[in-house]
């Protein structure tokens, strides 16, 4: 694989989210000379979701380190075998198994608060009679299960401006897993309370990634973004020359 002192760092959100999750992040990687790239995801299936991941990645002169946060977890470990991807980097997220969903991953451990806390709403689907179905999670309980140590002000903004994830997401099986020949970080959120975090740590370790925990709410990026840019500076490190 070709190196390069400065990969582009690629920030992938997760569900119920968008890239102002990544607003604490950006900053401080763009001070360290680093070229950063954050899309908005679709969130409306793993396979489409990665493969318009994988599109812009394509697009990139150079390396670059892909990192995911929660559900962008499981989309940079499909989008993840792109040829210029030299390190992933998870961040509270899912690291599926090839042929693994979402569903079948989370259903190896106990639910965390946010099942009991999502709500469920029909889209309409283009060019078809059937409608899809929207998951996202209830305002009220947001700040809670998703934000409990970011700033009560902005969880209320982050609660009502959500970016749902459409069902299909959770359903589709992961068609490859680029943890398998790419270098990978991955950061437990212990505090966790939308995804149980032994199910971040089943992942990682399943991987054998380089782990590291955080006494953190699911947006870790927003309330301990030191300490994820220097978890990706260290995997920038690594795998530059």
């Amino acid at each position: 694989m070709s190196r390069s002192p400065k990969p582009t760092v690629v920030l992938v959100h997760g569900a119920f989210a968008d890239a102002s999750s990544y607003a604490q992040v950006i900053p401080r990687l763009l001070a360290r000379g680093l070229d950063v790239v954050a899309p908005a995801v679709p969130n409306r299936s793993l396979i489409g979701d990665a493969a318009y991941v994988a599109s812009i990645v394509r697009q990139i002169p150079g390396p670059v380190v892909l990192v995911g946060h929660s559900y962008g977890g499981a989309v940079i470990t499909v989008a993840g075998t792109e040829d210029n991807v030299q390190a992933l980097v998870y961040l509270a997220g899912y690291a599926l198994e090839k042929g693994e969903s979402l569903g079948e991953l989370q259903g190896r451990f106990p639910d965390s608060d946010l099942a009991a806390a999502l709500v469920y709403t029909p889209f309409p689907i283009e060019g078809s009679t059937e409608t899809g179905t929207d998951v996202s999670v209830r305002p009220d309980e947001f700040p809670a299960i998703f934000a409990a140590d970011v700033d009560p002000r902005l969880a209320e903004v982050l609660a009502v401006s959500q970016r749902p994830l459409a069902a299909q997401a959770f359903a589709d099986a992961a068609p490859a897993a680029a943890w398998k020949t790419k270098p990978s970080w991955g950061l437990v959120a212990s505090s966790d309370h939308t995804i149980n975090p032994d199910v971040e740590r089943y992942g990682y370790q399943r991987a054998g990634m380089t782990t590291v925990e955080v006494d953190s709410s699911h947006l870790v990026m927003l309330s301990h973004p030191q300490r994820v840019v220097e978890l990706i500076e260290e995997a920038v490190r690594a795998t530059s020359a």
